[in-house]
């Protein structure tokens, strides 16, 4: 049997016994169709024939089309999974895609703030009254602790510990840390609990509370992730910024190692999850996570 007929063998299996979407097997189908023909240029027509280097060869033809990096891995890994199938199935024991790695995708550098922008960002007039309050706090919380969206959200009155000068986050897979708090987030945090918190409630004084939440709607309810992406939007675009919340928690860690903070002590402040980078961060000192902070963030000393 050909390349070509084994292909169709394989598509059937995806069919059949793994459940695939007519559009997985379309895709399948279109990238398998596209090697099959690149290795019959080359000769090469039945599965024990295929080398190695006719795959890293068909690799080094899709990325001279023009093609992402995305697509190629997409073709890549389709290929990678019809030899399996071959093998599996004892068709051939040749197995050229083992251990082949797929494509890097090239490394995307987050959007990150100049100093003199935040400056003209935390700067900037805010909206009168309560919501003023909390939208300032929102945007230095966001810049001055380096949080991801979900853990501003998801901040609780009971892990405030200004005193302490921390704030307890819970982030991805529900770990809990204490991310430092001074300077000018801990001034814009306190004005915000102290002079707008306490009184944005029901209209009409209806209805009560969110008796948890940190930050609270116009209603008195816990605020979404969504209230805050368009919070930070438009304030950025009041001074000519096209800006995401990410980009403050970029601009963070960034602005931190530009001002000489030890790398260990700002992953514990992020709170990063990854093992092969964060193992030899679990047994910082707080109290180093703080000086840190302190001496290197350009907020950190502010009123």
């Amino acid at each position: 049997m050909s390349v070509l007929d084994h292909v169709r063998d394989f598509l059937g299996y995806l069919t059949v016994e793994r459940g695939a979407s007519r559009h997985t097997t379309d895709a399948y189908g279109g990238d398998l169709a596209a090697y099959v023909s690149f290795l019959a240029d080359r000769g090469v027509t039945t599965p024990d024939a295929i080398q190695r280097e006719d795959v890293t060869a068909f690799v080094a033809h899709l990325e001279s089309t023009g093609l992402g990096p995305a697509s190629v891995e997409r073709k890549v890994a389709a290929i990678k999974s019809f030899h399996k199938f071959l093998v599996r199935d004892g068709v051939t024991e040749n197995h050229p895609t083992a251990s082949l790695p797929l494509p890097k995708k090239p490394v995307r550098l987050p959007d990150v703030l100049s100093i003199d922008q935040v400056e003209r960002l935390l700067e900037q007039p805010f909206s009168e009254g309560l919501v003023g309050y909390r939208d300032r706090a929102i945007i230095e919380v966001l810049y001055g602790c380096g949080m991801r969206v979900s853990e501003l959200t998801g901040l609780d009155l009971g892990g405030v510990e200004m005193d302490e000068g921390y704030i307890r986050v819970l982030g991805k897979g529900g770990k809990e840390r204490a991310v430092p708090v001074a300077g000018a987030a801990a001034a814009a945090l306190r004005d915000y609990l102290a002079h707008a918190r306490p009184y944005l409630r029901p209209a009409g004084g209806s209805g009560r509370q969110d008796p948890a939440a940190v930050f609270l709607s116009v209603r008195g309810r816990r605020l979404a992730r969504q209230t805050v992406f368009d919070i930070v939007k438009r304030y950025g675009a009041n001074v000519g910024l096209v800006l995401h919340p990410h980009t403050l928690r970029h601009s963070f860690a960034t602005h931190m190692l530009q001002g000489g903070a030890d790398l260990r002590a700002l992953q514990e402040m992020l709170g990063h999850s990854d093992i092969s980078t964060t193992q030899v961060y679990t047994h910082v000192d707080r109290t180093h996570v703080r000086e840190e902070y302190l001496s290197t963030h350009p907020r950190a000393r502010m009123r």
